[in-house]
């Protein structure tokens, strides 16, 4: 069990979850649960870890499939399109669709779940401003 959970934590990828409130606000019970050190540490489900990894993995398949049928300059074009993309922001505290990002990868057109239940915007809580731009700056 210890081989395959360290499997595991070595395979994920660590992101932080900021919401429109940013890093200022409390555990939020209805939308991420109770805390647990073992769910931290190991996925609740066999599933979770790829449904994480899901856009990273599509996206190799993509720049894979492109060097294939176009060369190699086609995924390398696409990857500086989407770091230019990731670049460009708006202020911490205001929400940001990203809406460059959906048209570069083509999910635009898509409708999932988070277009309709995690909407930032749509949230009661908001987060100090100045606080916020200060913690960015690194003036906090």
């Amino acid at each position: 069990n210890s081989r395959r959970a360290a499997s595991l934590l070595k395979d994920s990828i660590s992101f932080t979850d900021v919401s429109a409130a940013g890093l200022f606000e409390g555990h939020d019970l209805l939308r991420r649960g109770f805390t647990s050190v073992k769910n931290e540490l190991l996925p609740s489900h066999p599933l979770e870890l790829t449904e994480k990894n899901f856009q990273l993995n599509q996206d190799k398949t993509n720049f894979a499939t492109l060097r294939n049928i176009q060369g190699i300059h086609a995924p390398l074009k696409l990857q500086m399109e989407f770091r230019a993309v990731k670049q460009v922001q708006r202020l911490p505290f205001l929400h940001s669709s990203n809406m460059a990002m959906d048209i570069l990868r083509g999910n635009d057109e898509c409708i999932g779940f988070e277009d309709i239940l995690n909407d930032p915007s749509q949230s009661e809580v908001m987060g100090e401003p100045h606080m916020m731009m200060e913690h960015k700056l690194g003036l906090l």
